[in-house]
């Protein structure tokens, strides 16, 4: 060969050496995130073109798929009872993308996911037309019911779980969205999604799981939990040495106490009638650095929730002085939780101190049913002994019974609370939040349950609660035993 058709031969060869090297760069470097960047409408496109998996509650579907008109996108989504199940579902829409298990679970759902390799595989030799996979939920269609419908027109969200498993019964929030608005591309989506974006209700933000709020005296449960685990109380009928008034450590600010007879008060008591100043003084004596170990041992200061939609990390202040831990021991200050957070305080004392890990998916199926994947329960910690936690069981027994959560007792069930009203705002002047924790079991299941009432239309000298938020965890957990029985 002369060197003229050498030269050229090497230059030939290097083009189509770089040639390959592109090309294997684009379809095994950045396929990825060619296939995700928002110019690249090819993708939406095919993820529209066949009809969506369904995600199950009950046994049936609460979503479905229509066909569209005037589109590329030939099938949008649909919802059954939009608003009931937007905060267990998300939405999917072909304009805003999709969020919670309409986001996480996306791959199932359109059937591009891996392991439905196999089914895409036949339907190309049978004709079948790809098909999505089915998302089983742990839901219980006559709980959500009862939690959607107690919340009303009220703000506020419910958490409803079971402590043997942490499976996730109920998950409300109100005020909620119909996903089905803007499921499409047109116009009228477009609008509708405006509005809602712009809200100042917020209808778009799942407040059972990212919205925080001061838990107030709910969080006694986790105080009291401290105390006994620290053996700071061993016998929680014995008095404890709480005087009247209480003075913040460090400070000369009395605490105020809603009711009378908290000097001296019992742990058992001061429960019942939620006393401030016993709360304050134990969490005072277990000190902060113990008090943090404690709430963290019930998730708290956790970012990592995933449900499998991820929790927005409740927070017990690891850097408080003395005062702010006092304050903080009765749900106030800096202490912050979600309602699932609460919920999961609930859980682990009526499940003997052991918390389970909460998750909304029971399995994930191929298009004809076969199983692709199962949630197996997992133990999240152990904050209390099992010993502690039946001493802390009869204490929140009694406040039912006989207490501030008497609008909870249900017949024939064990059931124990807390209720809680929490300030919040500067000075306090903002309509404090309703809360209600509380469990019960029968011998045939059991269900713990959280319910905050963020605004309701009682003047603020009514907002307690043990009338807002207790008449609503009762007729969630009468749904759950009744649907376990």
């Amino acid at each position: 060969m002369n060197k003229p058709l050498r030269r050229i031969s090497i230059f030939c060869g290097l083009l189509v050496l770089a040639l390959m090297i592109r090309t294997n760069w684009l379809q095994y470097v950045q396929a990825d995130d060619l296939s995700t960047r928002k110019e690249n409408r090819r993708v939406a496109i095919a993820q529209y073109a066949t009809e969506r998996g369904n995600i199950i509650v009950g046994g049936k579907p609460i979503t479905g798929s229509v066909e569209t008109d005037g589109s590329d996108y030939k099938y949008k989504r649909t919802y059954i009872d939009g608003p009931m199940w937007a905060p267990v579902t998300g939405f999917a829409s072909q304009a805003f993308g999709s969020t919670q298990l309409e986001k996480l679970e996306d791959g199932i759902l359109t059937g591009n996911d891996d392991r439905l390799f196999f089914d895409r595989t036949i339907g190309m030799f049978t004709g079948e037309q790809k098909a999505g996979g089915n998302v089983v939920t742990t839901l219980m269609p006559a709980a959500q019911k009862a939690a959607f419908k107690g919340l009303g027109s009220n703000k506020g969200a419910v958490v409803a779980l079971d402590p043997r498993t942490g499976a996730i019964l109920a998950l409300a929030s109100a005020p909620s969205y119909d996903p089905s608005v803007f499921a499409g591309n047109s116009k009228s989506d477009e609008k509708a999604w405006v509005a809602l974006k712009d809200s100042k209700n917020k209808e778009l933000v799942n407040r059972a799981l990212r919205e925080t709020y001061p838990p107030g005296s709910t969080f006694k449960v986790v105080t009291a939990a401290a105390a006994l685990e620290h053996e700071v109380v061993t016998d929680v009928d014995a008095p404890t040495d709480t005087p009247e008034p209480y003075i913040l450590p460090g400070t000369q600010t009395r605490l105020i106490n809603q009711h009378g007879g908290c000097e001296k008060a019992s742990l058992n008591e001061a429960l019942r009638v939620s006393c401030n100043s016993v709360f304050a003084n134990m969490g005072h004596k277990v000190g902060r650095d113990k008090m943090v170990e404690t709430a963290e041992k019930f998730g708290f200061n956790d970012p990592e929730i995933d449900t499998p939609v991820r929790a927005f990390a409740s927070v017990y202040d690891k850097t408080m002085s003395p005062d702010g831990n006092a304050q903080s021991a009765i749900g106030q200050f800096n202490t912050a939780a979600t309602p699932l957070q609460m919920a999961m305080v609930a859980a682990a004392v009526a499940n003997d101190g052991k918390l389970m890990k909460p998750y909304m998916v029971d399995q994930l199926t191929a298009p004809n049913l076969d199983e692709l994947e199962r949630t197996e329960p997992k133990e999240m910690s152990r904050p209390l002994t099992p010993e502690n936690a039946q001493k802390l069981q009869k204490m929140m027994v009694e406040v039912v019974e006989k207490g501030t959560g008497t609008n909870a007792r249900i017949d024939g069930a064990t059931v124990g609370g807390k209720t809680g009203t929490a300030q919040h705002g500067e000075k306090n002047k903002k309509r404090p939040y309703a809360w209600f924790i509380s469990y019960a079991k029968t011998d045939k299941g059991s269900v713990a349950v959280a319910v905050v009432i963020e605004d309701s239309g009682a003047t603020r000298e009514d907002i307690s609660g043990g009338g807002l938020a207790a008449p609503v965890a009762k007729a969630v957990m009468e749904a759950a035993l009744k649907a376990q029985g």
